[in-house]
C-alpha cells in the first residue's frame, strides 16, 4: 500500500495520502509504571489512534508491556528479567492483561482489536512472513486495530528478536506500511548523549551511516525495556530498505502523536533509496533479515561490481564464515577497512562448496565440483546492497 505523496516532514504522519497505513511502537516504560498500567496516558494514546483512523489512515501498534505487566502479578524481581524462564512466565501471564486493555481501550471508540503474537522465526521464513503479510492485510481491510508483541512465552534466545523496535520495523515491511513511529523515553536522535552538554536533537536524518550510529546511545533511563537508541537505529535501516520512514518521539507527555506532528519534535528518518516498494518486497525481506546463516569476504573489485548491479562471483571471494546450505541467507563483507557488510544475499553454494571455489575462475570450477558450475555464487536478482 505505498503512499501517493511521500513523507517529507514530521506532519506527514497525519496525512492520509502520504501516510495512509502506520505502525506506531510503544515501549514497556510508556506502558507500564511503578503501580502499573498507566491508563490515563494509554487512553489518550488510543484516542490519537482513533483519530488516525477517522481521517483514513490504517494504524498497526506493536506494543510492550507484556513481561512488565506479568512480572508485577507474579511478584518476579527485575521486572520479570532476571531469567529466560521468569521472562516466558511474566509473558504468559502479561499478555492476557495486555491484550485486554489495548481491547477495551480501542473498544470504547468503537475499534476492533485484534492480537498477534509473533517470533523472529515468523518474519525470517519466507512463507511464515507472507502468511503474516496477508492476515495484517485482511484484519486492516476489515476494520481492525492489529496490536502486535513478541511472543515472548515460547521465544528462546535464538529466536527472538530480543526488542521491539526492529520487530516495528518488520511488521512495517509485512504490512507494507508508509511510515513506523518509536514512542521512547526520548525526543529522538542527539549527536551525543542527551545527558552531555550541548547536545542536540536531529531533526532529520537521509540514512543509518556510521557517523550516526556512533552517536547512538544504549541507555535507557526505565529498567523496564529492551532497547535502546542502537536498536532503533537498527529499526530505521530495516524500515529504509523498503522505503518506509521511521520517527522517534518522546512518548512520555499526553498525547505523544500530537506533539510530534504539531510541534515537530522527533527524529524523522528517511529512505535514501526511493525506488518502487512492490518491485522490492523480496529484496527488503532479504535485507531486513536478522538472522544469517554465515558469510563470505569479498575483494575490493568484486564489492565495486555489487556495487553496480553485478552478481558476486567466486573470483571476487576472499574467505568464507559459518555453514551454511544452498538457499540460505548470508552476509557479504568487504574485505578492505572494517571488513562492514555490504549486502544480503541468498548463496547458490552451501559453505564447503564456497571455500573450494574461494578465488576460481568459472572455467576452473567443473573440474573441482565434479559438475557444471552456476553462473554466480550469490545472484543479483537474490541480493540487496545495504
Amino acid at each position: 500500500m505505498p503512499a501517493a505523496n511521500p513523507i517529507t516532514r514530521l506532519a506527514d504522519l497525519a496525512d492520509p495520502a502520504a501516510c495512509p497505513r502506520l505502525v506506531v511502537k510503544v515501549g514497556s516504560s510508556l506502558l507500564v509504571g511503578r503501580e502499573g498500567p498507566r491508563r490515563q496516558w494509554l487512553e489518550g494514546l488510543v484516542a490519537e489512534i482513533a483519530a488516525a483512523r477517522a481521517r483514513g489512515q490504517d494504524v498497526i501498534v506493536v506494543s510492550s508491556g507484556a513481561i512488565a505487566l506479568g512480572a508485577a502479578r507474579l511478584g518476579l524481581e527485575r521486572g520479570g528479567r532476571g531469567s529466560l524462564a521468569d521472562a516466558q512466565a511474566a509473558a504468559a501471564v502479561g499478555q492476557i492483561a495486555l491484550s485486554s486493555l489495548w481491547a477495551e481501550l480501542l473498544g470504547r471508540h468503537g475499534l476492533t482489536a485484534a492480537q498477534l503474537l509473533l517470533t523472529l522465526d515468523d518474519l525470517e521464513d519466507r512463507r511464515r512472513y507472507l502468511n503474516a503479510t496477508a492476515t495484517l492485510t485482511r484484519l486492516l481491510d476489515a476494520g481492525a486495530v492489529p496490536v502486535i508483541n513478541e511472543n515472548d512465552s515460547v521465544a528462546t534466545q535464538e529466536i527472538r528478536f530480543g526488542d521491539n523496535d526492529r520487530l516495528a520495523a518488520r511488521v512495517a515491511q509485512a504490512a507494507r506500511a508508509s511510515a513506523v513511529l518509536l514512542l521512547s523515553d526520548v525526543d529522538g536522535l542527539y549527536d551525543r548523549s542527551p545527558t552531555k552538554a550541548g547536545a542536540r536533537l536531529l531533526p532529520e536524518v537521509h540514512g543509518v551511516t556510521a557517523e550516526i550510529h556512533a552517536m547512538a546511545s544504549g541507555d535507557s533511563s526505565s529498567g523496564l525495556g529492551s532497547g535502546g537508541m542502537t536498536s532503533k537505529l537498527q529499526a530505521a535501516e530495516i524500515a529504509a530498505l523498503a522505503g518506509i520512514s521511521l520517527v522517534i518521539a518522546s512518548g512520555t507527555h499526553d498525547a505523544p502523536i500530537a506533539r510530534a506532528i504539531e510541534q515537530g519534535i522527533g527524529t524523522l528518518f528517511l529512505p535514501r533509496n526511493k525506488a518502487g516498494r512492490k518491485a522490492r518486497a523480496r529484496k527488503a525481506w532479504l535485507g531486513g533479515r536478522l538472522r544469517l546463516r554465515g558469510a563470505l569476504t569479498v575483494d575490493a573489485g568484486a564489492a565495486a561490481a555489487l556495487a553496480r548491479g553485478s552478481s558476486l562471483l567466486a573470483k571476487g571471494i576472499t574467505a568464507v564464515e559459518g555453514t551454511f546450505q544452498r538457499g540460505d541467507a548470508i552476509a557479504i563483507r568487504g574485505g578492505d577497512g572494517d571488513g562492514g557488510i555490504l549486502a544480503h544475499g541468498l548463496s547458490e553454494y552451501d559453505a564447503a562448496e564456497c571455500a573450494r571455489l574461494i578465488g576460481t575462475h568459472s572455467r576452473e570450477q567443473a573440474a573441482i565440483l565434479g559438475y557444471a558450475p552456476r553462473s554466480s555464487v550469490v545472484h543479483r536478482d537474490q541480493l540487496i546492497l545495504l
